[in-house]
């Protein structure tokens, strides 16, 4: 039997950073994960607005804007890794030729056509997009989620897409019945 046998995927789960995570990337943040196998694990940071906006995005592609909600539609960062890179986290109503189905409901993109029927008003029911993502090495995240840096939990498709990002974080620890502000960062070490 192989090692592969006994692997558990946290794919289609949140990972919610822990209050002694100290690093300026994960702080206070919560990852949708959209790939975890022995090879490593890619998510993205769902709740982290960047300064930039639809507008700005799409004037940078040279995409015009016919949906006129769309204007103003936060960008997110997804993460350190490929940081200049766009990502489409959607439901899975929509797909293009690079398209990743993560699970029935959810998919992650990563191309022009996306983005270019989103400014059409033609793109999926629900999406966030992203700049970045993060990623995770083999063993990496196992080895962090050992040493309580990240709360693993189910992910919520109510969390992930219709919840605002300054709510995000306690709507996902909600999800595991948990309050925040009462963990302590010693939890499991004696």
């Amino acid at each position: 039997m192989t090692m592969n046998a006994f692997f558990d995927s946290f794919k289609n789960h949140f990972l919610i950073s822990m209050p002694h995570l100290n690093d300026p990337h994960f702080e206070h943040t919560v990852i949708y994960l959209c790939e975890h196998n022995s090879e490593g694990a890619m998510g993205i940071i769902v709740n982290r607005p960047a300064n930039v906006d639809f507008t700005e995005l799409a004037d940078h592609l040279g995409l015009t804007i016919y949906a006129p909600l769309l204007r103003s539609e936060p960008i997110y960062n997804g993460g350190p890794v490929e940081a200049e890179r766009g990502f489409i986290l959607h439901t899975a109503d929509k797909s293009w030729e690079r398209t990743l189905r993560v699970t029935d409901e959810i998919s992650l993109s990563a191309s022009l056509e996306a983005l270019e029927d989103i400014a059409q008003g033609q793109g999926p029911e629900a999406f966030r997009i992203t700049l970045g993502c993060a990623g995770w090495d083999a063993g990496q995240l196992e080895s962090e989620i050992a040493n309580n840096d990240w709360l693993v939990c189910e992910a919520d498709l109510d969390v992930l897409f219709h919840t605002p990002s300054d709510m995000q974080f306690t709507a996902a620890t909600r999800v595991l019945g948990i309050d925040m502000a009462r963990l302590s960062p010693d939890i499991g070490h004696g």
